[in-house]
């Protein structure tokens, strides 16, 4: 990069970063905008999530993330209004250690059993974990009998299935496909399961409000569809 090169800088969460890591090199060579990119969780409480970092003045320009927790960085007046694009959903899946035998997910029971023969279960502890722990597990009746543990990113919960430190993770397909050493066991059944958006918008206050909704119109695009779809993702936006 040159320093004629205009900048900007991207938080994202872990659902839609395979995409975007494919997308981005297209994005910046065409556009001549160069993009910094850190990462964050959607929701939670810890202090790397993307409202936490926004909280104590990590700068950024776009967010990417789920809409729930979009809704929260609206809410707390965080993003600029009217800036906000739905990009894609994924489903839950299940990621097992590569080279172990993948267990039955397609239906409600075998998933159940799946999780209660697993001596360890992670989930992420941002938006689909939260779900996870909150509405299905309690639902299917088996909140106190798995031995569940939320990590802290996407990534996390994929690298301890990979290290062998745990026997699942449940989480979006579009982490699970991405993540070393682990293969993708299948989706929930269509009862259970928990489609998450993953949306972008524009941080209240930034000063690439241009180039930002030039980034978003980007991922938005026809040229962006395959890319998302390689990922595990729908995409959402129409391209103009």
């Amino acid at each position: 990069m040159t320093n004629a090169m205009a900048q900007m800088k991207v938080l994202i969460s872990g659902g839609f970063a395979g995409a975007y890591d494919k997308l981005l090199p297209e994005f910046q060579k065409t556009s001549g905008v160069g993009v910094t990119t850190g990462s964050g969780a959607s929701q939670g409480k810890g202090p790397q999530t993307i409202g936490a970092q926004l909280g104590r003045g990590v700068p950024a320009d776009v967010v990417i993330l789920s809409r729930e927790g979009l809704v929260e960085l609206i809410a707390a007046g965080k993003i600029a209004a009217g800036t906000d694009v739905d990009l894609a959903q994924v489903p839950l899946g299940v990621g097992v250690r590569a080279g172990v035998a993948k267990p039955d997910v397609g239906t409600v029971e075998a998933f159940k059993q799946a999780l209660l023969r697993a001596g360890l279960v992670v989930v992420p502890e941002s938006t689909s974990g939260i779900w996870l722990m909150a509405e299905l597990f309690p639902r299917l009746g088996i909140a106190g009998r798995i031995n569940v543990k939320p990590a802290p990113r996407g990534s996390d919960a994929t690298r301890m299935v990979a290290a062998g430190e745990a026997d699942l993770a449940v989480q979006p397909v579009s982490e699970i496909l991405v993540a070393p050493g682990v293969a993708f066991a299948g989706s929930l059944a269509p009862e259970i399961q928990f489609v998450q958006v993953f949306s972008a918008a524009i941080v209240e206050g930034s000063q690439a409000l241009e180039n930002s909704r030039r980034l978003i119109a980007f991922l938005a695009s026809a040229r962006a569809a395959q890319a998302i779809k390689d990922s595990g993702m729908e995409p959402l936006a129409k391209a103009d």
